[in-house]
């Protein structure tokens, strides 16, 4: 018996999976943007803040706050079916940082979430994603009561360059996380395509 073409079966292409690092201050929405977004249950690396912790953990515009993370958030979301991104947040205070390194190998791109009740909070990240060259996009949390400013407006506060997207956001809105996440997505591999191209002399 033969097999026409029409009788075989496609076997299913492996979704392309890509590393995304979600970083910014202590208490800026971290995990809930990961806990959002995610279509499996995250992994939380959640600790209750305690007395002992006060003399080093800066809680100044957080006083709300009772946990945090102390290794990392994880996450997953399909974008399409052949695209899945792995959400790995940062821990935001400033004695976890050694723990960025390792998070980092690998990634494609990063969000940095931001408040701008407490701007200077995003400094650190924005730093370490532009030393290291890793394609970022600035996140801006729109919190309650929070002013709100235009994107140029953070642009220029946190002197970024002009290729680096600005995006306003609900860290509680699945539809409003993904957009950031495409954008994410959009602007590395735009990066990577312009490094693959050759130089004109």
């Amino acid at each position: 018996m033969a097999f026409g073409r029409s009788s075989r079966r496609k076997r299913p292409v492996p979704p392309v999976t890509l590393k995304i690092m979600v970083a910014g201050g202590f208490g800026v929405g971290k995990t809930t943007l990961v806990g959002t977004v995610s279509e499996i249950r995250p992994l939380r690396t959640e600790e209750r803040l305690t007395e002992a912790g006060r003399p080093v953990d800066d809680l100044e515009g957080v006083e709300g706050k009772t946990t945090t993370t102390v290794a990392m958030d994880f996450g997953r979301i399909t974008l399409r079916e052949d695209l899945v991104l792995y959400l790995f947040g940062t821990p935001g205070q400033d004695r976890f940082w050694f723990l960025w390194d390792e998070l980092a190998q690998g990634a494609l791109g990063a969000v940095v979430l931001v408040d701008t009740r407490r701007l200077e909070d995003c400094f650190a990240a924005v730093d370490y994603f532009e030393r290291r060259a890793i394609p970022f996009t600035v996140a801006v949390n729109c919190f309650e009561g929070a002013d709100r400013f235009p994107p140029e407006t953070v642009r220029a506060a946190l002197d970024l360059d002009p290729e680096v997207r600005v995006l306003m956001c609900d860290a509680r809105d699945r539809s409003s996380v993904r957009d950031v996440l495409v954008a994410v997505v959009e602007h590395a591999l735009a990066r990577v395509d312009r490094r693959r191209q050759p130089a004109t002399t």
